[in-house]
């Protein structure tokens, strides 16, 4: 009768007493397997001894171990067959930290990194080697810079290619971040491989996972990259993008993608802290044409030009004192105190241009006022800049684990600047409505 290929004769031994020679079924669990060898020894407590192998590596045999050495020939097989089942399994238990030991130190992560490099497997085989692969990697035994750039190439032709399973894609997502977040050599290699209009197609898909993951990724590109990438997004309109597929998208924004947005919004807004903390610069002719703009927007006539330098010198600063400037001889005074600095000059002139019929009905309304019911124009705008800067908190440092993300940020391409134009219409009629003076400024805002 031949010979079951799970059971194997061994040989047991173990000091001052004779060697046993027995056949080991590869499938018994190893308590049992360590009770029938106390026994043979009449051994009292079987849990307190374990097997050892006498040659080579003399390491101890544990479940773990075993399943490592059983999967570790399993995926060198060359039946199609064994070789999913064995993937598929290892996917499974490469959770446990204690296998992933015994598994790694075969080199066993090696052999799945070749059959991604070769990429000669069905997309199946090929799922199931991404996914052991990526828990593997997830707890932290081997460096990701250990990886080849033809494996990076090939992940990130994964995530290019527009045919590929949705599964291989949602795992390659993820490994591609996790190398990004890694090291910034890889990350240089990461964003050379990835087509960017690609992760913002991924985007578009109706796969929550595959959205989630394109964004975890782009995410982590952003906030290593900076500057650069923050303007490639922006042309790419990727706000748009957001809003459309996933703001108003029938189903729920889950906690992962939430904390993506969140991410986004906060990279965004503090692109802005700059210009908050910069005071207006006097020297400056570009922001001196700025404040003479929105002067000029409100009240300018064409017979100024002919006025003397000091009549005009003399009406300039009765207008910007209509404007609500405290400092009328030199309103770039009031724009010192950071924050809000550059941002308060920012906001004002925007709502000049973006609605100039607005900002002028705004001004020409409080300059015919009675003195004491005007609503001051300039210093309403510093302060509301100041408060919406503590409201949509920027200048403060991206969480790691916050999700708190404002729809309306993914629907606008100045979020500042259109709350600014909202409330500070709202803020004159509060004025109006209460009938406020100079005094009641605090209570207005």
């Amino acid at each position: 009768m031949p010979q079951q290929k799970d059971i194997v004769k061994i040989a047991i031994q173990m000091p001052g007493a004779y060697p046993q020679l027995i056949q080991l079924d590869q499938k018994k669990p190893l308590s049992a397997v360590i009770k029938e060898v106390c026994d043979g020894w009449t051994l009292p407590g079987p849990e307190n001894y374990a097997l050892q192998y006498a040659d080579g590596v003399q390491m101890y045999i544990t479940e773990s171990g075993r399943c490592a050495e059983d999967l570790y020939k399993g995926i060198q097989s060359s039946d199609a067959g064994v070789l999913c089942d064995s993937l598929k399994e290892l996917a499974g238990v490469s959770k446990d930290v204690t296998f992933a030991q015994e598994f790694i130190s075969r080199d066993g992560y090696l052999l799945l990194v070749k059959i991604v490099e070769d990429s000669n497997e069905s997309n199946l085989i090929m799922m199931h080697t991404l996914t052991a692969f990526m828990q593997l990697m997830d707890h932290g035994i081997v460096s990701w810079e250990n990886l080849s750039s033809v494996f990076i190439k090939k992940i990130a032709n994964f995530v290019n290619a527009k045919a590929t399973d949705e599964s291989i894609q949602q795992v390659s997502l993820d490994i591609l971040e996790n190398m990004v977040l890694s090291s910034h050599s890889l990350f240089l290699q990461v964003k050379l491989e990835v087509t960017m209009e690609r992760l913002i197609a991924h985007l578009q898909v109706t796969n929550q996972q595959i959205q989630t993951k394109a964004m975890a990724l782009l995410m982590a590109l952003l906030q290593t990259a900076g500057d650069e990438m923050f303007v490639f997004l922006n042309k790419k309109n990727l706000r748009q993008y957001i809003y459309k597929n996933i703001i108003l998208s029938s189903g729920l924004v889950q906690d992962e993608m939430a904390h993506y947005l969140y991410v986004l919004q906060s990279v965004t807004l503090n692109s802005l802290e700059v210009r908050m903390r910069m005071p207006l610069d006097c020297y400056s002719q570009e922001q001196r044409d700025i404040l003479h703009a929105l002067r000029q927007a409100a009240f300018e006539t064409d017979s100024e030009n002919s006025l003397s330098h000091e009549r005009r010198r003399s009406l300039c600063a009765k207008e910007f004192k209509k404007l609500g400037f405290s400092n009328n001889s030199n309103p770039g005074q009031d724009l010192v105190r950071t924050p809000p600095g550059l941002l308060a000059l920012d906001t004002m002139h925007y709502f000049a241009s973006r609605y100039p019929d607005a900002y002028s009905r705004f001004v020409l309304e409080n300059s015919s006022r009675e003195d004491k019911h005007e609503c001051p124009f300039a210093r309403s705008s510093i302060q509301l800049t100041l408060v919406l800067c503590e409201i949509l908190r920027i200048g403060e440092p991206t969480s790691e684990t916050g999700s708190d993300y404002h729809p309306i940020f993914f629907s606008q391409d100045k979020l500042l600047e259109e709350l600014f134009c909202v409330c500070i219409q709202l803020l004159n009629k509060t004025w109006k409505e209460m009938r406020a003076t100079q005094e009641d400024f605090d209570k207005v805002e």
